[in-house]
């Protein structure tokens, strides 16, 4: 009987160990197929993340909380003393590097329908199915410059950059946080490549085969239209000597029959 109580003590502490392990992860390849990109990151959305804290005749929203990996950790909350979430900008954290900042803020995902990924598929589903299934960050690119605009900013991240998520559970009537995941794995942005580094040719060539490739190219350009004005001049000329012996031929055969009619 014992025995039995410690399993499932055991398992209890299993599932609760699994519950505070969970984080965000990046889009699964099939859906985004280049993510990182140089500013944004696609996410998983937490779908049946926070089943447990959920209750009954109560409202949620899932905020979304950003940090660049440099930031100290002792920065890191997102919570203020009375639990309440943080409502830092991207201004105020310059991007992240202070602290924590809110970059979204969605309702929770439906974990009982969730979307089909086979959907994805159909043309006509596909960006239903993204937009219910993962969520970019770094995707508005005007929010930071537009004054009017008054929801929660979600500007392009930094390229070759390193970043930590948080998906955090609040209790919309109270205001307050009920559960939250772990920050995320480091992820990085992608790097952007030097001008003289970006391969714009299928055979790798280098900056001078680019420029010798263009000096033959004009050759050949100029030889072709030598050999064409040179073509054109000829056939002229051949045309005009022909309009001259037949001219002459006239003349001669206008001179023979003139006799004969003084003859007459």
């Amino acid at each position: 009987m014992c025995s039995r109580w410690v399993v499932l003590a055991l398992c209890c502490l299993g599932l609760l160990c699994a519950d505070q392990s969970l984080k965000p992860q990046l889009a699964a390849l099939q859906l985004a197929t280049n993510n990182p990109t140089l500013t944004t990151v696609a996410l998983e959305k937490p779908f049946c993340v926070f089943d447990s804290s959920l209750y009954p005749n109560k409202s949620y929203a899932i905020y979304l909380y950003v940090m660049k990996e440099s930031a100290s950790a002792i920065s890191s909350l997102v919570t203020d003393n009375s639990s309440r979430p943080l409502d830092s900008t991207f201004q105020q954290t310059s991007g992240g590097q202070l602290g924590p900042y809110k970059a979204a803020s969605f309702n929770v995902p439906n974990c009982a329908s969730p979307p089909h990924l086979a959907d994805v598929g159909d043309i006509n589903k596909v960006s239903d199915v993204l937009k219910q299934y993962l969520f970019r960050v770094g995707d508005d690119g005007t929010c930071l410059y537009d004054p009017n605009f008054l929801d929660v900013c979600n500007p392009p991240l930094a390229p070759d950059t390193t970043y930590r998520f948080k998906y955090v559970l609040v209790d919309n009537t109270e205001g307050i946080m009920k559960d939250q995941t772990l920050w995320s794995d480091p992820i990085k942005t992608k790097r952007a490549k030097l001008p003289m580094k970006i391969d714009t040719w299928p055979g790798r060539r280098s900056g001078g085969m680019i420029v010798i490739t263009s000096i033959l190219s004009v050759l050949v350009f100029l030889l072709l239209a030598g050999f064409l004005a040179s073509v054109f001049s000829a056939v002229t000329g051949s045309e005009d000597s022909s309009a001259e012996t037949k001219g002459s031929s006239q003349a001669v055969q206008h001179s023979e029959t003139r006799p004969q009619l003084s003859s007459e």
